[in-house]
């Protein structure tokens, strides 16, 4: 069976940054991200046995979330500028895989990455670290590998995983976070209705919309609910629905090019090789190679001091 990996390449950039210590290359240039992304490209690859395989990343233009919306995502710090300057090196080690890299102006990685998976006959796996994207899953076809700690650790989402982390169905993520919001993506939801209260009402009423029609016809049901909730739920309709629509990853993005019909079969290229060793990152050459060597047993404190790859061995 064919399996596409689809990877969504602002997050899982991000991770890496975060969780590796400072790393240059031999021109001074700060490349921890660029290594830690390369670490986890080799892993996935080798982990997840991909037929086919893509890397998705947002654009710096405004999307239509933002358009909709102009405090979306306010609350997030801008990019540091040490990470946003590995961006363009991390392009040429995914193009020098061999793997092809898509994006949209006004859309994100998300979009694109949902818009690959619905055209996609094959069996699908996304890498994020996104929690919106749970709202894909599909046992038959589509699952979510999420990094869990940095990124060592990862959990395979089905649709049973989706229910127990979050409370909702896949196909109910998007109305849970119209309805508590999402303080990361700053998401308004409807004010003072947090987790708990937003999938009992989706228990009950289905889906956003289901749930204020309900409320215009004095459905019985409501008699359940408190006089507080209910004053909550009136005054919040068009933020529960704004905030339903920003969850709402969108499958029609008219991207650019296709999926490779060619199946990638090894990520050891020449120009893999040489981009690697320019950059001298020699543990992840023996790991493209499938030539490691099992990590020798209580070498460590000097070793994490003074080599960079002693430390990043050990996340990987």
């Amino acid at each position: 069976m064919n399996r596409l990996v689809l990877i969504d390449g602002n997050a899982i950039l991000h991770r890496a940054y975060h969780a590796l210590p400072p790393l240059t290359a031999p021109d001074g240039s700060l490349v921890n991200a660029v290594y830690g992304f390369t670490a986890m490209l080799i892993r996935l690859f080798h982990d997840l046995t991909p037929t086919h395989m893509a890397v998705a990343f947002d654009r710096p233009k405004p999307t239509f979330r933002k358009k909709l919306y102009k405090e979306y995502q306010a609350t997030r710090p801008k990019m540091d500028e040490e990470l946003a300057g590995q961006i363009e090196k991390v392009h040429e080690v995914v193009g020098a895989f061999g793997i092809p890299i898509f994006e949209k102006d006004g859309f994100e990685a998300d979009d694109v990455i949902g818009t690959l998976a619905k055209q996609a006959s094959d069996q699908v796996i996304i890498v994020t670290g996104d929690r919106d994207i749970l709202q894909l899953v599909t046992d038959d076809r589509v699952l979510v590998y999420m990094p869990t700690k940095g990124l060592s650790e990862a959990k395979l989402y089905r649709e049973a995983d989706v229910k127990e982390r979050l409370g909702v169905a896949p196909d109910h993520v998007a109305d849970y976070k119209g309805l508590a919001g999402d303080a990361s993506d700053n998401y308004p939801g409807v004010d003072g209705i947090g987790p708990k209260t937003a999938v009992s009402l989706l228990e009950t009423f289905d889906t956003v919309e289901k749930l204020f029609i309900a409320l215009k016809k004095n459905d019985k049901r409501l008699e359940k609910l408190s006089p507080s909730v209910l004053e909550k739920l009136k005054s919040g309709e068009g933020n529960a629905k704004l905030s339903k629509d920003l969850a709402t990853i969108r499958t029609d993005v008219a991207v650019d090019g296709v999926l490779p019909k060619t199946p990638i079969t090894t990520l050891d290229t020449s120009a893999a090789e040489k981009i690697l060793g320019d950059l001298h990152f020699h543990s992840l050459l023996k790991r493209l190679r499938g030539d490691v060597e099992k990590p020798k047993a209580k070498k460590e404190s000097k070793a994490k001091k003074e080599d960079p790859s002693g430390e990043q061995q050990q996340l990987f």
